[in-house]
Formats: structure tokens, C-alpha cells, sequence
């Protein structure tokens, strides 16, 4: 065997494999740029209706125990907002809604008051906006509010403070949003 020959044989499985891992890249937007990566699935059998209206609402209560890391549970919202819409659903047919309480009430303050109360920025911040860019409404539950000691002066604006998260949620699921709990 020619050291050609040898060489060619060690490097195309090497290839094969970069092609495979690079068609296999998570990738963000078109909606949410910069966070939400989503991989693309090919060949579904169970196919995505792409004229229907896709209602959630995301019930967010935990927070990562890192200040400077983005809450994973908020990020969820804009992997449901880029997978469908990389996959021929429009935004004007995703209704989003996320409805914070609990330990996730200070991922919804501002910049300012969270470096007061933590000495860092919220790394939250630019998602949020993203999201409500994108016509995600963003609920924060009074209750919470006023029992964690995050007053709606601190919240990000576009914010908005409803009476409880129970409430909240009652609502959008009567008005036919899904509830996403993970």
C-alpha cells in the first residue's frame, strides 16, 4: 500500500466524522440570535403542522445558584420560539408567555438592581429583551414581588406584575396556552 493510499485511508474517516458533527451543530435564531440553539431534526414522522397557532406558556420558578449565568429555564422560551420557526412556523403564529416566581424572581430585575443587590450585571437582561422583542409577554408574579423583596421599580422594563403566578397561569391556560413545566 502506497503511503497515498495509507494516508487517504486514515483521513476519511476523520472527514466523514467533521462533516457529520458539523451537520449536527445546534444553531440559535432566526427570532432569538445568540441564545436558544436548537438542532435541526430531518425525516420526522410525527410531521409539525406549520399553519397552526403554537400557545405556550412557560412556568418558571428555579434559577441556577451561578449570579452570572442565564437561567436555563427562561432560555427554553427561545428554543421553542427558533426550533419552529427554523422549521416554517411564522412568529406571528408563536404565543409565548413566561410567568416568573419564586427563586427566578431576580432573574427579572434590571441591570442596576441586580449589580446592587449581587455586584454583577443580570445576565438575563439581553434574553428578556430579546424575548419580549419578540412579542413574548413576560409575567412576574406580585406575590413574589413583595415576599422576595423585588419591587416592580426593579424590574426590567416591559415587565409585567400580575397579582400571583397562580393567577397568571390560570389565565393563559383558559385563554388555550399550553403549559411547559421543565
Amino acid at each position: 500500500m502506497t503511503n497515498t493510499l495509507k494516508i487517504s485511508s486514515l483521513l476519511l474517516p476523520i472527514a466523514f466524522s467533521l462533516q457529520f458533527l458539523h451537520a449536527q451543530n445546534k444553531e440559535s435564531g432566526p427570532i432569538i440570535e445568540n441564545y436558544g440553539k436548537v438542532w435541526r431534526i430531518e425525516n420526522q414522522d410525527y410531521k409539525l403542522d406549520t399553519s397552526k397557532t403554537f400557545k405556550a406558556v412557560f412556568d418558571i420558578m428555579t434559577s441556577p445558584d451561578d449570579l452570572n449565568q442565564v437561567n436555563p429555564s427562561i432560555e427554553t422560551a427561545a428554543r421553542f420560539l427558533n426550533m419552529h420557526a427554523q422549521n416554517g412556523v411564522p412568529l406571528e403564529q408563536l404565543k409565548v408567555a413566561l410567568v416568573i416566581h419564586n427563586q427566578a424572581s431576580k432573574d427579572v430585575i434590571s441591570s442596576a438592581a441586580y449589580k446592587t443587590k449581587y455586584g454583577t450585571k443580570n445576565p438575563n437582561e439581553e434574553l428578556l429583551k430579546a424575548l419580549m422583542a419578540a412579542k413574548a409577554d413576560i409575567i412576574f408574579c406580585g406575590q413574589s414581588s413583595a415576599s422576595r423583596g423585588f419591587p416592580k421599580e426593579e424590574l426590567l422594563e416591559g415587565i409585567q406584575l400580575s397579582l400571583s403566578a397562580m393567577t397568571a397561569l390560570i389565565q393563559l391556560q383558559d385563554d388555550n396556552y399550553r403549559l411547559i413545566k421543565f
